[in-house]
């Protein structure tokens, strides 16, 4: 007989109870979507992964006062994107990013190794050259604007739940949107017109 998953609540309401084990199922649930999250706002698997333990870390000490007024997932997020804006803001405070620093993920991904490597070496050349070309844009576009394209176009989020973890209206959000994707269109239109 197949045991289903306790639902997030429940699992909050235990955490706030003292089960530390409900709360490492929260983490190991949330934890994917979470990483993807901050990896697209940070471009670096490090930052990433020193951030997911910052923002665990605060979520845990947090919880008690979580009252349910949104969901779980929706007050996760709001941490994770409010820690890695303030994070950017104090990287860019110590340096500026250079493009070295740009991290080109995908091309490590074994996955998308696996996909590419059947095709022409001009083929790869061109797909290694645009996620190249998109991580430095990403990093072109203001915290603000990183962080809604991210949660929109990278994580599939709806306006209404981006707007509860941004704490902005929906206009805002499809605002944001509109300015950030037509700064990416002009970054990259240098490339598309090769």
């Amino acid at each position: 007989m197949e045991t289903l998953e306790p639902p997030d609540d429940e699992l909050v309401r235990r955490t706030q109870a003292g089960d530390a084990r409900a709360f490492d199922e929260l983490v190991l649930r949330f934890s994917p979507r979470l990483y993807g999250l901050v990896y697209h706002m940070t471009s670096s698997h490090e930052d990433t992964n020193d951030l997911l333990q910052d923002i665990f870390s605060k979520a845990y000490r947090s919880i008690k006062g979580f009252q349910g007024k949104s969901s779980f997932y929706t007050w996760m997020h709001t941490i994770a994107v409010n820690m890695a804006i303030n994070f950017l803001k104090k990287r860019n405070r110590r340096k500026t990013t250079s493009l070295d620093d740009v991290d080109n993920g995908i091309l490590n991904d074994p996955d998308f190794i696996e996909a590419t490597s059947h095709g022409d070496p001009s083929r790869e050349a061109n797909l290694s050259e645009l996620q190249k070309k998109l991580n430095e844009s990403m990093l072109k576009l203001s915290h603000d604007h990183r962080a809604v394209v991210t949660m929109f176009d990278i994580q599939g989020m709806p306006h209404a739940e981006i707007s509860k973890v941004l704490k902005i209206s929906e206009g805002t959000v499809r605002s944001r949107l509109f300015y950030a994707h037509r700064q990416l269109q002009n970054y990259l239109q240098e490339f598309i017109n090769k």
